[in-house]
Protein backbone atom coordinates (compact mmCIF):
# COMPACT_ATOMS: atom_id res chain seq x y z
CA UNK A 1 0.00 0.00 0.00
CA UNK A 2 1.13 3.53 -0.75
CA UNK A 3 2.35 5.29 2.35
CA UNK A 4 0.48 8.44 1.36
CA UNK A 5 -3.28 8.57 1.61
CA UNK A 6 -5.98 11.18 1.09
CA UNK A 7 -9.43 11.36 2.63
CA UNK A 8 -12.71 12.89 1.45
CA UNK A 9 -15.03 13.99 4.26
CA UNK A 10 -18.66 15.12 4.28
CA UNK A 11 -19.61 16.36 7.75
CA UNK A 12 -23.26 16.88 8.63
CA UNK A 13 -24.78 18.00 11.91
CA UNK A 14 -25.17 14.39 13.08
CA UNK A 15 -23.07 12.44 10.59
CA UNK A 16 -19.61 12.02 9.06
CA UNK A 17 -19.24 10.32 5.70
CA UNK A 18 -15.70 9.44 4.73
CA UNK A 19 -13.76 7.74 1.95
CA UNK A 20 -10.05 6.98 1.94
CA UNK A 21 -7.92 6.89 -1.24
CA UNK A 22 -4.35 6.13 -2.17
CA UNK A 23 -2.67 9.35 -3.20
CA UNK A 24 -1.27 7.77 -6.35
CA UNK A 25 -4.07 7.09 -8.81
CA UNK A 26 -6.86 7.87 -6.31
CA UNK A 27 -7.67 4.20 -5.81
CA UNK A 28 -10.37 3.70 -3.15
CA UNK A 29 -9.07 2.00 -0.01
CA UNK A 30 -12.17 2.07 2.19
CA UNK A 31 -15.09 4.22 3.22
CA UNK A 32 -17.87 4.47 5.72
CA UNK A 33 -20.20 6.51 7.87
CA UNK A 34 -20.50 7.79 11.41
CA UNK A 35 -24.19 8.43 12.02
CA UNK A 36 -26.43 9.63 14.87
CA UNK A 37 -23.66 11.78 16.33
CA UNK A 38 -24.84 13.21 19.63
CA UNK A 39 -26.72 10.04 20.61
CA UNK A 40 -26.07 7.07 22.87
CA UNK A 41 -26.96 4.73 20.00
CA UNK A 42 -24.60 6.21 17.42
CA UNK A 43 -23.68 4.13 14.39
CA UNK A 44 -20.19 3.50 13.01
CA UNK A 45 -19.79 1.78 9.64
CA UNK A 46 -16.66 0.79 7.75
CA UNK A 47 -16.52 -0.86 4.33
CA UNK A 48 -13.20 -2.49 3.43
CA UNK A 49 -12.37 -5.26 0.97
CA UNK A 50 -16.06 -5.64 0.11
CA UNK A 51 -17.14 -6.23 3.71
CA UNK A 52 -19.06 -3.80 5.91
CA UNK A 53 -18.81 -3.79 9.70
CA UNK A 54 -21.27 -1.93 11.92
CA UNK A 55 -21.10 -0.89 15.57
CA UNK A 56 -23.75 0.79 17.72
CA UNK A 57 -22.23 2.81 20.55
CA UNK A 58 -22.31 6.27 22.15
CA UNK A 59 -20.94 8.92 19.77
CA UNK A 60 -21.51 12.22 21.49
CA UNK A 61 -19.62 14.56 19.18
CA UNK A 62 -17.64 14.79 15.92
CA UNK A 63 -14.34 14.38 17.76
CA UNK A 64 -15.46 10.94 18.96
CA UNK A 65 -16.54 10.10 15.42
CA UNK A 66 -13.12 10.99 14.02
CA UNK A 67 -11.45 9.01 16.80
CA UNK A 68 -13.50 5.94 15.84
CA UNK A 69 -12.56 6.32 12.17
CA UNK A 70 -8.83 6.67 12.80
CA UNK A 71 -8.71 3.91 15.42
CA UNK A 72 -10.49 1.51 13.06
CA UNK A 73 -8.13 2.35 10.20
CA UNK A 74 -5.04 1.65 12.30
CA UNK A 75 -6.36 -1.33 14.31
CA UNK A 76 -7.43 -3.15 11.14
CA UNK A 77 -4.10 -2.46 9.49
CA UNK A 78 -5.67 -0.37 6.73
CA UNK A 79 -3.37 2.50 7.68
CA UNK A 80 0.03 2.00 9.32
CA UNK A 81 -0.10 5.39 11.00
CA UNK A 82 -2.76 8.10 10.97
CA UNK A 83 -0.15 10.54 9.70
CA UNK A 84 -0.04 8.55 6.45
CA UNK A 85 -3.15 10.60 5.68
CA UNK A 86 -1.45 13.62 4.14
CA UNK A 87 -4.48 15.51 2.81
CA UNK A 88 -8.15 15.78 3.79
CA UNK A 89 -10.80 17.30 1.55
CA UNK A 90 -13.90 18.64 3.27
CA UNK A 91 -17.17 19.10 1.41
CA UNK A 92 -18.62 22.55 2.11
CA UNK A 93 -22.09 23.31 0.79
CA UNK A 94 -22.00 27.12 0.74
CA UNK A 95 -19.04 29.18 -0.45
CA UNK A 96 -21.06 32.31 -1.11
CA UNK A 97 -19.50 34.90 -3.39
CA UNK A 98 -16.04 34.25 -1.96
CA UNK A 99 -14.98 30.98 -3.57
CA UNK A 100 -14.90 30.11 -7.27
CA UNK A 101 -12.71 27.05 -6.62
CA UNK A 102 -11.58 24.86 -3.74
CA UNK A 103 -9.38 26.55 -1.14
CA UNK A 104 -6.92 25.67 1.59
CA UNK A 105 -8.87 25.35 4.84
CA UNK A 106 -6.90 28.09 6.61
CA UNK A 107 -8.03 30.74 9.09
CA UNK A 108 -9.37 33.01 6.36
CA UNK A 109 -11.42 30.21 4.77
CA UNK A 110 -12.73 29.17 8.17
CA UNK A 111 -13.83 32.73 8.97
CA UNK A 112 -15.62 33.12 5.64
CA UNK A 113 -17.48 29.82 6.09
CA UNK A 114 -18.52 30.96 9.57
CA UNK A 115 -19.65 34.32 8.15
CA UNK A 116 -21.77 32.43 5.60
CA UNK A 117 -23.75 30.64 8.32
CA UNK A 118 -26.85 32.84 7.78
CA UNK A 119 -26.93 31.61 4.16
CA UNK A 120 -26.49 27.99 5.20
CA UNK A 121 -27.43 27.47 8.87
CA UNK A 122 -28.02 23.74 8.34
CA UNK A 123 -24.56 22.86 7.04
CA UNK A 124 -21.93 25.51 7.79
CA UNK A 125 -21.57 24.81 11.55
CA UNK A 126 -21.34 21.07 10.88
CA UNK A 127 -18.63 21.54 8.25
CA UNK A 128 -16.58 23.55 10.74
CA UNK A 129 -17.03 20.92 13.46
CA UNK A 130 -15.80 18.24 11.06
CA UNK A 131 -12.83 20.34 10.04
CA UNK A 132 -11.78 21.01 13.64
CA UNK A 133 -12.20 17.36 14.64
CA UNK A 134 -9.90 16.15 11.89
CA UNK A 135 -7.47 19.05 12.34
CA UNK A 136 -6.97 18.14 15.97
CA UNK A 137 -6.61 14.43 15.21
CA UNK A 138 -4.35 14.75 12.13
CA UNK A 139 -2.78 18.23 12.45
CA UNK A 140 -0.10 17.68 9.82
CA UNK A 141 -2.55 16.78 7.03
CA UNK A 142 -3.25 19.47 4.44
CA UNK A 143 -6.91 20.48 4.73
CA UNK A 144 -8.89 21.79 1.78
CA UNK A 145 -12.46 23.07 1.53
CA UNK A 146 -14.32 21.90 -1.60
CA UNK A 147 -17.38 24.07 -2.18
CA UNK A 148 -20.64 22.90 -3.77
CA UNK A 149 -21.22 26.43 -5.01
CA UNK A 150 -17.79 27.02 -6.57
CA UNK A 151 -18.63 25.38 -9.90
CA UNK A 152 -21.61 27.69 -10.32
CA UNK A 153 -19.68 30.95 -9.88
CA UNK A 154 -19.52 31.43 -13.66
CA UNK A 155 -23.25 32.23 -13.72
CA UNK A 156 -24.06 35.55 -15.31
CA UNK A 157 -25.75 38.24 -13.26
CA UNK A 158 -29.12 37.76 -14.94
CA UNK A 159 -28.95 34.07 -14.03
CA UNK A 160 -28.11 34.43 -10.36
CA UNK A 161 -30.06 37.56 -9.39
CA UNK A 162 -33.52 37.35 -7.89
CA UNK A 163 -35.97 40.04 -9.07
CA UNK A 164 -35.94 41.80 -5.70
CA UNK A 165 -34.71 45.31 -4.91
CA UNK A 166 -31.13 45.34 -6.16
CA UNK A 167 -29.70 46.88 -3.00
CA UNK A 168 -30.92 43.84 -1.02
CA UNK A 169 -29.04 41.51 -3.33
CA UNK A 170 -25.89 43.56 -2.77
CA UNK A 171 -26.25 44.11 0.98
CA UNK A 172 -27.35 40.62 2.02
CA UNK A 173 -25.89 38.52 -0.82
CA UNK A 174 -29.41 37.25 -1.48
CA UNK A 175 -29.02 35.46 -4.84
CA UNK A 176 -28.83 32.04 -6.45
CA UNK A 177 -25.68 30.08 -5.70
CA UNK A 178 -26.48 26.70 -7.22
CA UNK A 179 -26.29 23.28 -5.59
CA UNK A 180 -24.35 20.01 -5.91
CA UNK A 181 -21.66 21.77 -7.93
CA UNK A 182 -19.03 19.12 -7.17
CA UNK A 183 -21.34 16.48 -8.62
CA UNK A 184 -22.22 18.57 -11.68
CA UNK A 185 -18.51 19.24 -12.28
CA UNK A 186 -17.74 15.52 -12.17
CA UNK A 187 -20.66 14.65 -14.45
CA UNK A 188 -19.77 17.31 -17.00
CA UNK A 189 -16.11 16.25 -17.19
CA UNK A 190 -17.07 12.58 -17.42
CA UNK A 191 -19.76 13.24 -20.04
CA UNK A 192 -17.51 15.33 -22.28
CA UNK A 193 -14.81 12.68 -22.24
CA UNK A 194 -17.07 9.65 -22.60
CA UNK A 195 -19.90 10.78 -24.86
CA UNK A 196 -18.94 13.99 -26.61
CA UNK A 197 -15.49 13.15 -27.95
CA UNK A 198 -13.74 15.44 -25.49
CA UNK A 199 -15.06 18.50 -27.33
CA UNK A 200 -15.51 21.59 -25.18
CA UNK A 201 -18.28 24.04 -25.97
CA UNK A 202 -20.90 21.32 -26.05
CA UNK A 203 -24.28 21.79 -24.42
CA UNK A 204 -25.03 19.54 -21.45
CA UNK A 205 -27.89 19.36 -18.98
CA UNK A 206 -26.96 17.40 -15.87
CA UNK A 207 -29.76 16.14 -13.61
CA UNK A 208 -28.60 15.33 -10.06
CA UNK A 209 -31.81 13.75 -8.77
CA UNK A 210 -31.88 12.33 -5.26
CA UNK A 211 -33.16 13.21 -1.80
CA UNK A 212 -31.63 16.56 -2.71
CA UNK A 213 -32.06 17.47 -6.37
CA UNK A 214 -30.69 20.07 -8.75
CA UNK A 215 -30.23 20.53 -12.47
CA UNK A 216 -27.46 22.39 -14.23
CA UNK A 217 -27.24 23.73 -17.74
CA UNK A 218 -23.51 23.79 -18.18
CA UNK A 219 -22.65 27.47 -18.43
CA UNK A 220 -25.81 28.44 -16.52
CA UNK A 221 -26.39 26.11 -13.53
CA UNK A 222 -29.48 26.72 -11.41
CA UNK A 223 -31.72 24.69 -9.11
CA UNK A 224 -35.26 24.56 -7.85
CA UNK A 225 -37.07 21.24 -8.36
CA UNK A 226 -39.00 19.57 -5.55
CA UNK A 227 -36.99 17.16 -3.43
CA UNK A 228 -37.52 14.49 -0.78
CA UNK A 229 -38.83 16.86 1.87
CA UNK A 230 -38.25 20.28 0.25
CA UNK A 231 -40.68 22.22 -1.86
CA UNK A 232 -38.30 23.66 -4.46
CA UNK A 233 -39.33 26.89 -6.18
CA UNK A 234 -42.52 28.53 -4.97
CA UNK A 235 -44.48 31.69 -5.57
CA UNK A 236 -43.31 33.92 -2.68
CA UNK A 237 -46.91 34.57 -1.68
CA UNK A 238 -47.22 30.93 -0.58
CA UNK A 239 -45.05 31.52 2.49
CA UNK A 240 -47.04 34.58 3.54
CA UNK A 241 -50.38 32.85 2.94
CA UNK A 242 -49.43 29.76 4.94
CA UNK A 243 -48.07 31.90 7.74
CA UNK A 244 -51.33 33.85 7.97
CA UNK A 245 -53.67 30.85 7.62
CA UNK A 246 -51.80 28.52 9.97
CA UNK A 247 -50.60 31.07 12.49
CA UNK A 248 -46.98 30.09 11.89
CA UNK A 249 -43.83 32.16 12.25
CA UNK A 250 -41.51 32.62 9.28
CA UNK A 251 -39.13 30.07 10.87
CA UNK A 252 -41.96 27.54 11.16
CA UNK A 253 -42.97 28.04 7.53
CA UNK A 254 -39.33 27.62 6.52
CA UNK A 255 -39.25 24.34 8.45
CA UNK A 256 -42.46 23.22 6.76
CA UNK A 257 -41.12 23.93 3.27
CA UNK A 258 -37.76 22.31 3.99
CA UNK A 259 -38.68 19.25 6.05
CA UNK A 260 -42.33 18.42 5.42
CA UNK A 261 -42.84 19.21 1.74
CA UNK A 262 -41.61 17.69 -1.54
CA UNK A 263 -42.33 14.00 -2.06
CA UNK A 264 -43.20 13.57 1.62
CA UNK A 265 -45.70 16.39 1.71
CA UNK A 266 -47.44 15.67 -1.59
CA UNK A 267 -47.59 11.88 -1.29
CA UNK A 268 -48.38 11.82 2.41
CA UNK A 269 -46.42 8.60 2.47
CA UNK A 270 -42.65 9.04 2.34
CA UNK A 271 -39.72 11.18 1.25
CA UNK A 272 -38.20 8.02 -0.27
CA UNK A 273 -39.06 7.88 -3.96
CA UNK A 274 -38.92 4.08 -3.91
CA UNK A 275 -41.91 4.07 -1.55
CA UNK A 276 -43.69 6.66 -3.68
CA UNK A 277 -42.98 4.68 -6.87
CA UNK A 278 -44.48 1.58 -5.23
CA UNK A 279 -47.53 3.61 -4.27
CA UNK A 280 -47.80 4.88 -7.85
CA UNK A 281 -48.14 1.37 -9.24
CA UNK A 282 -50.64 0.46 -6.51
CA UNK A 283 -52.82 3.29 -7.77
CA UNK A 284 -52.33 5.59 -4.78
CA UNK A 285 -53.63 8.93 -6.07
CA UNK A 286 -51.29 11.13 -4.05
CA UNK A 287 -48.25 9.05 -4.97
CA UNK A 288 -49.24 9.40 -8.63
CA UNK A 289 -49.60 13.15 -8.15
CA UNK A 290 -46.24 13.46 -6.37
CA UNK A 291 -44.45 11.48 -9.10
CA UNK A 292 -46.04 13.46 -11.90
CA UNK A 293 -45.35 16.76 -10.16
CA UNK A 294 -41.67 15.88 -9.73
CA UNK A 295 -41.35 14.75 -13.36
CA UNK A 296 -43.09 17.90 -14.60
CA UNK A 297 -40.80 20.16 -12.58
CA UNK A 298 -37.66 18.41 -13.86
CA UNK A 299 -38.98 18.45 -17.43
CA UNK A 300 -39.77 22.16 -17.15
CA UNK A 301 -36.18 22.89 -16.12
CA UNK A 302 -34.82 20.80 -18.98
CA UNK A 303 -36.97 22.83 -21.36
CA UNK A 304 -35.83 26.10 -19.80
CA UNK A 305 -32.19 25.07 -20.07
CA UNK A 306 -32.64 23.89 -23.65
CA UNK A 307 -33.70 27.41 -24.56
CA UNK A 308 -30.97 29.00 -22.43
CA UNK A 309 -28.25 26.89 -24.11
CA UNK A 310 -29.69 27.23 -27.61
CA UNK A 311 -30.10 23.46 -27.81
CA UNK A 312 -28.66 20.46 -26.00
CA UNK A 313 -26.22 17.71 -27.00
CA UNK A 314 -26.46 15.50 -23.93
CA UNK A 315 -28.73 15.05 -20.92
CA UNK A 316 -27.21 13.25 -17.92
CA UNK A 317 -29.12 11.56 -15.10
CA UNK A 318 -27.33 10.91 -11.82
CA UNK A 319 -27.59 10.55 -8.01
CA UNK A 320 -29.99 8.32 -6.11
CA UNK A 321 -33.05 8.73 -8.34
CA UNK A 322 -31.27 9.56 -11.57
CA UNK A 323 -28.94 6.55 -11.33
CA UNK A 324 -31.35 3.96 -9.98
CA UNK A 325 -34.89 4.66 -11.17
CA UNK A 326 -35.75 3.80 -14.78
CA UNK A 327 -39.33 4.73 -13.82
CA UNK A 328 -38.59 8.35 -12.93
CA UNK A 329 -36.19 8.81 -15.85
CA UNK A 330 -38.92 7.66 -18.24
CA UNK A 331 -41.50 9.83 -16.50
CA UNK A 332 -39.29 12.88 -17.09
CA UNK A 333 -38.21 12.02 -20.63
CA UNK A 334 -41.78 11.30 -21.74
CA UNK A 335 -42.50 14.97 -21.03
CA UNK A 336 -39.67 16.34 -23.18
CA UNK A 337 -39.08 13.73 -25.88
CA UNK A 338 -41.56 15.16 -28.38
CA UNK A 339 -40.22 18.70 -28.11
CA UNK A 340 -36.56 17.65 -28.20
CA UNK A 341 -36.91 14.67 -30.54
CA UNK A 342 -35.37 12.33 -27.99
CA UNK A 343 -35.53 8.60 -28.74
CA UNK A 344 -34.92 6.32 -25.76
CA UNK A 345 -33.77 2.70 -25.87
CA UNK A 346 -36.31 1.36 -23.36
CA UNK A 347 -34.37 -1.86 -22.68
CA UNK A 348 -31.17 0.04 -21.88
CA UNK A 349 -33.09 2.40 -19.62
CA UNK A 350 -34.58 -0.51 -17.70
CA UNK A 351 -31.15 -2.07 -17.16
CA UNK A 352 -29.41 1.12 -16.02
CA UNK A 353 -29.40 1.09 -12.21
CA UNK A 354 -27.25 0.10 -9.25
CA UNK A 355 -24.16 2.08 -10.24
CA UNK A 356 -24.21 1.14 -13.92
CA UNK A 357 -23.17 3.76 -16.46
CA UNK A 358 -25.18 3.57 -19.67
CA UNK A 359 -26.08 5.55 -22.78
CA UNK A 360 -29.84 5.05 -22.82
CA UNK A 361 -30.71 7.01 -25.95
CA UNK A 362 -31.13 5.24 -29.29
CA UNK A 363 -28.51 5.74 -32.04
CA UNK A 364 -30.92 7.90 -34.06
CA UNK A 365 -31.71 10.23 -31.14
CA UNK A 366 -30.60 13.82 -31.93
CA UNK A 367 -29.98 14.34 -28.20
CA UNK A 368 -27.91 11.81 -26.29
CA UNK A 369 -29.13 10.71 -22.85
CA UNK A 370 -26.79 9.00 -20.39
CA UNK A 371 -26.91 7.60 -16.88
CA UNK A 372 -23.63 8.41 -15.10
CA UNK A 373 -23.09 7.54 -11.42
CA UNK A 374 -21.73 10.60 -9.69
CA UNK A 375 -18.56 10.56 -7.60
CA UNK A 376 -18.36 13.71 -5.52
CA UNK A 377 -15.90 12.08 -3.13
CA UNK A 378 -13.40 11.50 -5.91
CA UNK A 379 -13.58 15.15 -6.92
CA UNK A 380 -13.05 16.18 -3.29
CA UNK A 381 -10.08 13.82 -2.98
CA UNK A 382 -8.66 15.07 -6.27
CA UNK A 383 -8.72 18.67 -5.04
CA UNK A 384 -7.14 17.55 -1.75
CA UNK A 385 -4.27 15.99 -3.75
CA UNK A 386 -3.83 19.23 -5.69
CA UNK A 387 -3.66 21.14 -2.42
CA UNK A 388 -1.08 18.71 -1.03
CA UNK A 389 1.02 19.08 -4.19
CA UNK A 390 0.70 22.86 -4.14
CA UNK A 391 -1.26 22.97 -7.40
CA UNK A 392 -4.62 24.19 -6.13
Amino acid sequence: MSDKLVMAVNAGSSSLKYKLYRLEGLEVVCGGLVDRIGHEDGIFKLTYNGETTKEVLPIMDHHKGVELILNALTSKGIVKDKNDIVAIGHRVVQGGKYFSKSALFDADTEKKIADLTPLDPLHAPAHLMGFHAFKEAVPEAVAVAVFDTAYHQTMEEEDYLFPIPYELSEKYDCRRYGAHGTSHRYLAEKAIAAYLGGHKGTRIITCHLGSGSSLAAIRTPLGGVMMGTRSGDLDPSVSYYLSEQMGLSSAEVYDLLNKKSGFLGVSGLSNDTRDVEEGYFKGDRRCITASNLFARRVADYIGQYFVRLGGVDLIVFSAGIGENSPFYRKLVLDRVKEALGIVIDEKKNEKAFGGKEELISAPDSPVKVAVIPTDEEKMIASDAVKAYEGKL
